[in-house]
């Protein structure tokens, strides 16, 4: 599990393509690996990765992409040098500043437009129809792993604001109109929203 709360962004060091996988290495921040063991669990732009090998003392680790995490995130785009946000797993007793992920990807959104109010960056995203039930105004999302709050809803996503901060502490000061990003809806309204459609409940425009 993760809380959403970013804690770096790496940049990718290698990619090896193989068959319905890629093996990737991340240069991460200094002493982010620090103690990290073999299986452990990290979150790369919101998909939960396992560390199959680790170089601590140069800041290096290595993951496995399988087929069905190359289909459903962006993680088959990645070059040399791309930055992803990363988070190592979550402990009991850490607090929780976002709210929790699980790593799993639902789907893929597509940034649409941005703009830059003063001290503010609105970013807008495009989800594929069969997610667009889970979004709630001022419910969580997560995009590439980092807890957000949806500011609106348009007529085919929704858009965030982000504070210089979140611009910092993440990539998302680097993305561009058309790029794409990782989506994990929140699992408490996928569950809710599942319920109530199951019952024939659900509120207009929730099915």
């Amino acid at each position: 599990m993760f809380t959403g709360i970013v804690q770096g962004i790496a940049r990718v060091a290698t990619v090896e393509r193989l068959a319905g996988l890629h093996r990737i290495s991340l240069r991460f921040p200094e002493n982010f690996i620090d103690g990290i063991a073999i299986g452990a669990s990290v979150s790369i732009n919101g998909a939960c990765l396992t560390v199959t090998d680790a170089w601590p003392d140069r800041h290096l680790a290595a993951f496995d992409v399988m087929m069905e995490t190359l289909r459903v995130t962006t993680l088959g785009e990645l070059q040399e040098g791309s930055p992803v946000n990363v988070e190592r797993a979550a402990r009991i007793g850490d607090e929780i500043g976002g709210h929790l992920l699980s790593g799993h990807v639902h789907c893929m959104a597509r940034v649409s437009s941005i703009e830059e109010p003063e001290n503010n960056r609105r970013i807008a995203f495009s989800v594929p129809p069969a997610w667009r039930p889970y979004l709630i105004s001022k419910g969580y999302i997560a995009v590439d792993g980092a807890s957000l709050t949806v500011a609106e809803l348009t007529s085919d996503g929704f858009a965030v604001y982000l504070i210089p901060e979140t611009l910092r502490a993440t990539r998302f000061g680097t993305l561009d109109e058309g790029d794409q990003v990782n989506i994990e809806i929140d699992h408490q309204t996928q569950t809710i929203i599942d319920t109530l459609n199951r019952l024939d409940l659900a509120p207009r425009g929730a099915d």
